[in-house]
């Protein structure tokens, strides 16, 4: 029998009891607003024990169907998915909406038909060339947890600003910063903003593909935005609709003078991960560990801008 790749990935480098472990995701969905439910993911990085269901996902009832907002890691993920949100609502899946192109939101579209899949034109792009590498990352972190998993690409590409199913109206918004292509939606009968990864609460923000700059744009937009509660890509609910938004900003404020300051010291790339997190973030999930990483998203660039080679002419 020829051994895929794919199942060569996904025995590697696993223990022995990792791969007699229990995968069956146990989805809680918890009532937020009327007609729409969360479910928190965990508060930590992708590992074998949470199978990679770290992103917070969105059921929203219709008078014509149940929509999701972003679908798990996994083909096993997005099954479940799917029976817990129909069970809930009493009615079929009809939408599912990927918020930008990171696995843990999107891998488990496998579940679900490509037609009902819907995302922004730059995170198809997007998902389109990373997502191979993407999906290979997590069959080496989870092995079984990701079995018969393959990348599927939405079928429906997000031109609109809105989209109405039988008189609840989603706004769709597409702006950048977390990543390239980033939609943030608002449920125009409750008010609640659906933030994807442009919004962490009480979890540090993770900066794999992130434009700070166009982050806080992004931001600016969501604060001005009229809604009064936020359900963040991480992190618990935001009844305040607020809080999100600022410890977001604030953080990624933070994070880009750090890094500076830690270049222009002359900090190696370990030395600057080491650095003090500022109080206010103490109870902060993955503060350390999405610092660290941060530090190997940027620090080339800082270390180009700010510490040219010395064998190069001025000017």
């Amino acid at each position: 029998m020829k051994m895929t790749r794919r199942a060569m990935l996904a025995g590697l480098a696993l223990p022995a009891t990792a791969g007699m472990a229990n995968t069956t995701y146990l989805i809680h969905p918890v009532a937020v607003e009327d007609g729409i439910w969360m479910i928190h993911g965990d508060d930590a990085p992708i590992h074998f024990s949470n199978g990679g269901a770290i992103a917070n996902i969105a059921i929203i009832d219709t008078p014509v169907g149940t929509l999701l907002v972003d679908s798990g890691p996994s083909l096993r993920y997005g099954r479940t998915l799917k029976a817990v949100a129909e069970g809930l609502t009493g009615k079929p899946v009809i939408r599912v909406y990927v918020t930008h192109l990171h696995p843990d939101h999107g891998m488990g579209i496998a579940a679900f038909d490509p037609a009902i899949i819907a995302a922004l034109p730059q995170a198809i792009t997007d998902m389109a060339r990373d997502g191979r590498g993407f999906s290979d990352a997590l069959y080496r972190l989870l092995g079984d947890w990701m079995r018969g998993t393959e990348l599927v690409l939405p079928g429906r590409k997000i031109t609109e600003a809105s989209e109405d199913f039988g008189g609840r109206r989603l706004r769709l918004m597409a702006l950048a910063g977390h990543s390239a292509g980033d939609l943030a939606l608002l449920d125009e009968q409750t008010g609640l903003l659906i933030g994807g990864d442009l919004l962490f609460h009480d979890r540090a923000p993770a900066t794999p593909t992130a434009d700070l700059p166009r982050w806080r744009t992004s931001l600016d937009s969501l604060a001005k935005l009229p809604h009064r509660a936020a359900l963040p890509g991480h992190g618990p609910f935001d009844p305040t609709g607020q809080e999100a938004i600022a410890q977001t900003r604030d953080w990624i404020d933070w994070l880009e003078d750090a890094l500076t300051a830690a270049v222009r010291s002359g900090l190696d790339m370990v030395e600057a991960g080491s650095v003090p997190i500022p109080a206010r973030f103490a109870g902060m999930a993955a503060a350390r560990y999405e610092l660290q990483r941060s530090v190997s998203h940027f620090y080339p660039g800082l270390e180009a801008k700010w510490l040219p080679r010395v064998d190069m002419p001025e000017g």
